[in-house]
């Protein structure tokens, strides 16, 4: 009797666990979100992970800022939901998120800081796992140095202002002086490596956007430490592990390859980020379709940037 009294505690955890374990199967992972506002589409993604045998957590992103930790979520009857603080808006009220899992997908509605109530369905993402390196053709040049041509304005709905183009191609660089809206290759890519060099002001803020949906971070970072919001970071994702940059107004470079959702970069010569998977879509991106193709895509609403010696080597 005391022997069995001695595990019943255990038994009781493991009944708990294998719960959870069926629960789990259904709701945790990683979700490529849809949110619907009107006419329009905005991108979006969720992952929710199991914290010890009764809970879960997670990580949110939004159609623009970085990955936001989500202390616990609820789910019950496949209901979920959970709240987190507002990043970058403007109100004090927490985002709200609720769905329902139907059929594999999680259907539900956001409650914005602001009041806004938004609809948005949710598909598990693709693991993009590879068993091989490809192997990648010959560079070449997806801009020309003499004009826009092969690459295509993108304004951001979220951001009314950033609609008009501002881009300039002078010298064989192409220049985005202020503030405006961003700009893509017409062409989309999937596996590649991508060499591209940029010259950043003091202060100013851009980004290369991997198959338009994964932020290669660019910001004046000399003499700062390490961050994955920072120079050489995934936005919000993947922190690099030194920072070689140089003086703003410098001319530097990336060297990034891209195989499913790993990356390697190279900031100025340096390996920076080594095989690291990229967990999911950063804030900005075009769509949430992991699964696709994708632009290159070069941010140009947070201040003035400059790109020049542009090549692509893709996958064969």
């Amino acid at each position: 009797m005391q022997k069995l009294i001695t595990k019943l505690p255990l038994i009781i955890l493991c009944i708990l666990c294998s719960t959870l374990v069926v629960t789990a199967q259904s709701v945790e992972g990683r979700w490529d979100i849809t949110i619907t506002k009107g006419n329009k589409k905005f991108p979006s993604w969720l992952e929710i992970n199991h914290s010890g045998v009764k809970y879960f957590n997670g990580r949110f992103v939004g159609s623009g800022g970085s990955a936001r930790p989500i202390s616990r979520v609820y789910f019950k009857d496949n209901k979920m939901s959970f709240s987190i603080p507002p990043q970058w808006d403007r109100e004090d009220k927490d985002l709200v998120v609720e769905a329902e899992l139907k059929d594999g997908k999680l259907e539900g509605t956001m409650n914005q800081p602001n009041g806004e109530v938004l609809n948005w369905v949710g598909v598990k993402a693709p693991k993009l796992i590879k068993s091989s390196e490809p192997i990648f053709a010959k560079p070449m040049p997806i801009f020309n140095g003499k004009n826009l041509d092969g690459w295509e304005i993108i304004g951001r709905e979220d951001r009314p202002a950033a609609g008009e183009n501002q881009w300039i191609v002078e010298n064989g660089v192409l220049k985005s002086p202020k503030s405006g809206a961003n700009i893509r290759t017409t062409k989309t890519f999937g596996d590649f490596k991508l060499h591209v060099e940029f010259r950043v002001p003091e202060g100013s803020n851009s980004g290369v956007y991997l198959r338009g949906r994964y932020e290669v971070q660019i910001t004046d970072g000399f003499g700062i430490e390490p961050s994955a919001i920072e120079l050489g970071g995934i936005y919000g994702f993947v922190k690099p592990l030194e920072m070689p940059a140089k003086k703003a107004g410098e001319w530097q470079s990336y060297d990034i390859t891209l195989v499913g959702r790993v990356v390697t970069v190279m900031l100025n010569g340096k390996t920076t980020i080594y095989k690291a998977e990229i967990p999911g879509i950063t804030g900005g991106a075009i769509d949430s379709n992991e699964a696709e193709a994708g632009p290159i895509m070069f941010q140009g609403d947070h201040g003035p940037i400059e790109f020049r010696n542009i090549t692509i080597a893709v996958a064969k």
